[in-house]
């Protein structure tokens, strides 16, 4: 797990600026606050919304409602491993506005994560349909299949680190940008490149195994960047949290070790499995 922490106390909203800018936040978990939005870090291993069975008080959103006094809406989610960018909107109207944006394709986002497994080009783009499965999870459509849902992401490396005693295998430091919004469409993508992300326990049999003293065993995922449409006054807002502390000191120990003896977690399977 993150040992990035959601604060003990956050700080209750500020007025926003006579223009309607975005208020800073001095908080390391809030990013910004706005008269339409909040947008927040993330902390690995806290849901967005509590799961079936969870206490509903045992999530980002309520955590966030009792720091700042007013209730939330939730615009979308990330997976209860994934650190990074969330927004939340803080009335129906900016709830409407927002999820319209996300449906519409209109909002950037980026995202950052440590794979392993062959040789990469130095980026691509998967165009991927995927379908649900059973147990919450995804996998790649049938040609034809009915309910398959259109679904791409593209990808750059941005770092490499060999695996020693073998010159096609690596780990590798990705920048990515999900076209669509699917369920775990980031991580069947990486799966169906053959470089699923490391410590992902869903998608990612036949990725690189890592010593037990690595710095980090939650999925390597991270929200890095959110950038919302033009608003009223013909501005973009973007909102960037800093890559996670585990996942910076992973990055640090893959270049503190160079190259690195490993093996590839469990054999390659049929990745369609059954829906």
């Amino acid at each position: 797990m993150s040992e990035h922490r959601f604060p003990p106390g956050v700080p209750g909203p500020r007025p926003a600026a006579e223009n309607g800018a975005l208020t800073p936040v001095s908080s390391p978990g809030i990013l910004a606050l706005a008269p339409d939005l909040v947008a927040v870090d993330k902390p690995a291993g806290l849901p967005v919304v509590p799961a079936r069975g969870e206490a509903p008080e045992h999530c980002l959103r309520a955590r966030l409602e009792g720091e700042l006094g007013e209730r939330l809406w939730v615009v979308h989610r990330l997976d209860r491993e994934t650190s990074g960018v969330v927004v939340f909107a803080r009335h129906p109207d900016a709830h409407r506005a927002l999820s319209l944006a996300f449906e519409r394709r209109e909002v950037a986002k980026t995202y950052v994560a440590f794979v392993g497994g062959p040789r990469l080009a130095e980026q691509g783009r998967v165009e991927l349909a995927l379908h649900a499965a059973r147990r919450g999870k995804t996998r790649p459509a049938r040609p034809g299949e009915p309910g398959a849902r259109p679904a791409a992401t593209t990808w750059r490396v941005a770092r490499r680190w060999p695996v020693a005693g073998d010159a096609g295998l690596e780990i590798a430091r990705l920048e990515l940008a999900p076209e669509t919004g699917r369920h775990h469409q980031i991580r069947v993508h990486l799966r169906s490149l053959g470089v699923p992300i490391l410590f992902d326990r869903t998608y990612g049999r036949g990725s690189v195994a890592l010593p037990p003293e690595a710095p980090c065993a939650r999925l390597a995922l991270h929200a890095l960047r959110l950038t919302l449409p033009l608003d009223a006054l013909d501005r973009a807002r973007t909102f960037e949290a800093p890559l996670a502390q585990d996942l910076a000191a992973l990055e640090r120990w893959l270049d503190a070790r160079g190259e690195f003896q490993s093996v590839v977690e469990g054999a390659a399977q049929d990745f369609h499995g059954r829906g």
